[in-house]
């Protein structure tokens, strides 16, 4: 896809919501304090299926993941980013709202975090050709106009022998009841308006997108909210989140 069908995968009016997050980004008890709460989990399944599938092993005095190369499709302000690069990973940041790139930038800059953030479209970005060991799509599938397009042309990043990870909201009536009712309604976890849940993706939806650009799964995990711990839990059960790995051959 070139970068003029931008618009295919894109959805302006998502863009125009997250860009107006601003410096809340970062605020953990704001508009996106269920996303950190959950980054704790994501982070550490990351990891370890990072240097599970790289058999990593680091030397005395050197980060887990130093030596690889992460592109995060949608990074935001960074909030998954940042803790990644801190973890030794050369991380590429994108986004295609230039307000969350300008927070990301920023906050990097007061943590003294080092990595690299690109305004810009994913078709834009793979109008460069350039590849990547891991290419992250985190909470962003949900969020794109043509999802099996979007996923393909991330794939297409991905180095030979390396990942492809996505996380997402599973489109089942639990997911409707939970995370639209229950999480913006209700709890109001997240701003009103923020998931559309036709456009929730199936585990089977996703891997055949990555099956279709020649990618084979590698692993995959349900994430619960566990009430009585206060906190989330990796599990079996897939039916609202899920986070979906794939290899490249």
């Amino acid at each position: 896809m070139r970068a003029s069908d931008a618009s295919s995968s894109v959805d302006p009016a998502d863009v125009a919501r997250f860009d107006a997050i601003g410096d809340d980004w970062w605020n953990p008890s704001g508009s996106m304090r269920a996303l950190h709460r959950i980054n704790p989990l994501r982070i550490a399944w990351l990891r370890d299926l990072i240097i599970r599938h790289f058999k990593t092993l680091a030397q005395a005095g050197e980060l887990p993941l130093a030596g690889l190369t992460i592109l995060d499709i949608g990074c935001g302000a960074g909030l998954l980013a940042e803790p990644l690069a801190r973890l030794g990973a050369d991380v590429t940041g994108l986004d295609p709202a230039p307000g969350n790139i300008e927070v990301a930038r920023r906050h990097a800059a007061e943590t003294g975090a080092r990595l690299s953030y690109r305004a810009a479209t994913l078709e834009q970005l793979a109008d460069e050709s350039p590849s990547f060991d891991v290419v992250l799509a985190m909470e962003v599938v949900e969020h794109v106009r043509d999802m099996p397009s979007f996923v393909g042309t991330a794939c297409g990043l991905v180095r030979p022998g390396g990942l492809f990870v996505a996380s997402t909201l599973n489109r089942t009536l639990k997911s409707f009841v939970l995370a639209i009712v229950g999480a913006e309604y209700i709890l109001r976890w997240v701003p009103q308006g923020t998931h559309r849940w036709e456009q929730f993706v199936t585990p089977e939806e996703l891997s055949g997108a990555f099956r279709s650009a020649g990618l084979r799964e590698a692993a995959r995990a349900g994430m619960v909210y566990d009430p009585l711990r206060a906190a989330w839990l990796i599990s079996r059960d897939m039916g609202v989140n899920y986070m979906i790995a794939a290899k490249r051959p």
